[in-house]
């Protein structure tokens, strides 16, 4: 598979040129499915453009793509001079797999193809000048997180988990796989964090307490904070309206602004460093053990 890798038709060249006028690729990735992880991209899309900067997000989760019913966008794309113009809405600029393929139709896609799709949404997307480009992964560690790795520079991967032990387990092994391909890690989100009632105001633990705290310490990542679970972030969802545009002066959707802040420190001064296909396919062939 590595030798096939190396000589195909993927180049180093390629990544250089797919999104010259953006400037910060970030990858927000989860260990699994079921922690908030399109949730939170949504949101961290809409902080940072409520700060006037110029973001994106493409939805990457080809089999799930939830991003333009979490974004309120019901219109698909147009065209122009053969390229695609992305959906905006809440001042984000907005490509997804939900806009091509009817709602009901699942895809049943191999590697090669999801490779196809993904570089498509780089090279034949009119996505212009840029700050960030969010890109929402699927869970896990598969097709899609190798082929972002060797097409575009990625400033570095944001990972989200909820605090049980359960997740901890898979965050970790998704953010060695990052590490494998020399992707800078920017650090953790805890989801779901807490739940504080809305008639007493006591605050409960629901999923356990601390374990985002403890993954970063364990691997040498920035925490980057705590998000409540609370049903307005749901509805938020559900409505098309995130927290952070429905209600800005919620505790929930200054938690957001919060990790946003904190994203944009850590970026500054700092280059997109994605790691060459040579080095690529080095750190694959070595042993998980090596680490």
């Amino acid at each position: 598979m590595a030798d096939e890798h190396g000589h195909g038709a993927q180049q180093p060249q390629a990544k250089d040129n797919l999104i010259p006028g953006v400037k910060h690729v970030i990858a927000v990735s989860s260990g699994k499915g079921g922690v908030g992880k399109s949730t939170v991209a949504a949101n961290l899309a809409c902080a940072l453009a409520a700060t006037g900067a110029k973001v994106g997000l493409l939805d990457a989760d080809l089999y799930g793509p939830n991003i333009p019913m979490m974004m309120g966008s019901t219109t698909g794309p147009e065209q122009k001079d053969g390229k695609i113009v992305p959906v905006e809405n809440h001042g984000v600029k907005l490509i997804s797999m939900a806009f091509l393929v009817p709602e009901e139709a699942p895809l049943v896609w191999r590697g090669p193809m999801v490779h196809q799709y993904l570089q498509a949404f780089f090279r034949d997307v009119l996505w212009g000048e840029l700050d960030y480009l969010l890109i929402d992964l699927p869970p896990g560690t598969g097709d899609v997180q190798l082929s972002l790795s060797q097409m575009v520079p990625l400033a570095g991967a944001v990972t989200v988990t909820t605090p049980q032990e359960v997740a901890l387990y898979d965050v970790r092994k998704g953010m060695a796989m990052f590490q494998k391909v020399n992707v800078p890690l920017l650090g953790i989100i805890e989801n779901m964090s807490y739940f504080v009632c809305g008639h007493c105001g006591e605050r409960t633990e629901i999923f356990s307490h601390g374990g985002g705290e403890r993954a970063a310490a364990k691997v040498g990542v920035p925490f980057l904070g705590r998000i409540p679970i609370d049903p307005a972030i749901r509805d938020g969802g559900d409505t098309g309206h995130p927290i952070v545009v429905a209600d800005p002066a919620s505790p929930q959707a200054v938690a957001f602004r919060e990790i946003a802040k904190k994203l944009t420190d850590e970026l500054k001064g700092t280059g997109n460093s994605g790691s060459s296909i040579d080095s690529l396919l080095k750190k694959i062939k070595q042993p998980f053990s090596n680490n």
